[in-house]
């Protein structure tokens, strides 16, 4: 009978174990050594994006320099990168020779991607909530922000699945640059928030040429009223304004909807005029709106510094630049009276290693990167708003808004206004789910905008069946298919062999259980 009770206990332990291992290996929150050991040397390496731009580089240098001065003991290795794509491939080739680098600038999409199959992203929740080397910590060695200074729907976005992969660095949102000058000459006003309605009528408007060619609006042979830069963004910000679906944190793909299809149906008609445009189509929005060859142009406020007559970072020959004035104002809307408009930027990471003080070292530097100092002087040099509630209201911060349209550099007035307008609508931006995989639906919201618009002015038909042939095929292109759905509720479903495994333990459990129970009975008969 013992015997038959430890095997009993030996199946339980098993279905334990099965059950217990079920859903892959278990994220283990890093553990913040008591104190941080400055007599070692730590060489920590920093991956970041600067949009070609020197200003930007210095700034990076400048903050390594000054942060090396407090922390003597850790040096840290800058390297640039002109796009976010490149450091996000860099750093998945680095995951499988385990040469990632300490800290990162990324997107929470990425990191999602960065952490399928492996943890090699610290979580930070524990770091964050150190009394000493924490947010706002006491052993800090600069003045940096607490957790209630980090803008909190910035901080949100870092949250991905169990807890914060991430600090936000940097943030934006999309901006609708017009030229004023050929509105007007259209009759047309511009309201506060225009609606898509608004966009597209005073586009088609634009469209009137002489005999010649020449548009009427603007005297020249090229006009493309419309330009949107990013038509990921375009999509997803569409499909939120309708309050349709996208996608979930699970991981569901609910991009191929009716809604989606309603949207694509409406861009037919000025795809076909050639009304409408996108960046990949015909190139850089910006450099049409400054030729006076584009009256809406649709990119990142973090781009105001390329838009308008007076740009600083303008890319097209100063003959070809034409004089307006410009207007910004948020993306088109369907409801004006409850807009929406996406919140990106980029964000920091670090990477798991070995050593736990080489960890804090890194972690000890990105925090430094949230400081006033280099919050500030990162927002100036183009549209983005600092992510902390501590920089925002800083004296040095408020100044240079208010010193809008000083000059054409730093007080650059469109980039300036960009700011304020994201500023003053924080509350109304939103993030699209984060899990492994999303990086993918969120190309192909864009792929769906491109096709249709690129097939239009081949004279394809664009009709249902085409739609739903779109809508396979750009599954298949984005690996749509391989998204593995997450059950927040459980840990997922099983693999296979488990379940089989964990069928046979319960079968089995159950048949020697009913034997003990038979046994028992028959021994209190016979007794």
């Amino acid at each position: 009978m013992k015997r038959f009770i430890t095997l009993l206990l030996l199946l339980a332990l098993m279905t334990a174990l099965l059950t217990g291992c079920h859903g892959g290996k278990k994220r283990v929150a890093f553990r913040v050594p008591m104190e941080f050991d400055e007599s070692k040397q730590y060489e920590i390496s920093f991956w970041a994006k600067n949009d070609t731009n020197i200003t930007q580089v210095n700034i990076y240098k400048q903050a390594i320099a000054d942060f090396e001065a407090l922390y003597p003991n850790i040096h840290v290795n800058l390297k640039t990168y002109t796009d976010y794509a490149t450091i996000y491939q860099d750093v998945i080739t680095n995951i499988a020779t385990d040469t990632t680098p300490n800290v990162c600038i990324t997107y929470p999409d990425h990191i999602a991607t960065y952490q399928k199959g492996s943890n090699v992203v610290v979580q930070i929740d524990a770091l964050m909530a150190d009394p000493n080397y924490g947010l706002g910590g006491s052993k800090l060695k600069f003045d940096g922000p607490t957790e209630e200074e980090i803008v909190p729907k910035f901080l949100q976005e870092c949250f991905i699945g169990d807890g914060h992969y991430a600090l936000p660095y940097m943030r934006s949102t999309e901006a609708l640059y017009i030229n004023k000058d050929l509105v007007t000459k259209l009759g047309y006003d511009i309201p506060d928030v225009p609606t898509w309605d608004y966009i597209w009528e005073v586009s088609e408007a634009a469209m009137k040429q002489d005999a010649d060619g020449v548009f009427l609006v603007n005297g020249q042979t090229t006009l493309i009223p419309f330009i949107y830069k990013s038509t990921d963004n375009m999509m997803i910000s569409m499909l939120k304004q309708k309050d349709a679906p996208y996608s979930d944190s699970e991981g569901h793909v609910l991009l191929f909807n009716d809604t989606t299809k309603e949207i694509l149906y409406s861009i037919v008609p000025h795809a076909k005029s050639r009304s409408f445009s996108t960046f990949k189509i015909s190139s850089y929005p910006g450099n049409y709106l400054n030729a006076g060859q584009c009256i809406f142009a649709i990119d990142s406020t973090a781009g105001a510094t390329w838009m308008g007559s007076n740009a600083p970072n303008s890319d097209i020959h100063s003959e070809n630049i034409v004089q307006f004035e410009t207007v910004v104002r948020p993306i088109p809307q369907y409801d004006p009276s409850n807009p929406y408009m996406i919140s990106q930027g980029p964000s920091l990471c670090i990477f798991t290693k070995e050593d736990e003080g080489e960890v804090l070292a890194s972690w000890l530097f990105m925090q430094y990167m949230l400081t006033n100092d280099v919050q500030i002087a990162y927002s100036q040099t183009e549209g983005y708003i600092p992510v902390t509630s501590k920089a925002q209201n800083s004296d040095v911060y408020q100044e240079y808004l208010s010193l809008e349209g000083a000059d054409n550099n730093l007080h650059y007035d469109v980039k300036i206004k960009a700011a304020k307008l994201f500023l003053s609508n924080i509350d109304r931006t939103f993030v699209t789910p984060v899990f492994a995989g999303s990086a993918s639906v969120r190309e192909a919201a864009g792929e769906l905008v491109e096709n249709v618009t690129r097939s239009v002015r081949r004279k394809k038909t664009v009709d249902d069946e085409f739609i739903a042939q779109m809508y396979e095929d750009t599954a298949a292109l984005k690996h749509l298919d391989q998204i593995t759905v997450t059950d927040t509720k459980s840990f997922g479903p099983l693999p296979k062999t488990s379940a089989v495994l964990l069928v046979s333990l319960v079968f089995v459990w159950t048949v020697l259980i009913g034997i003990f129970i038979f046994r028992r009975w028959k021994a209190t008969q016979e007794g």
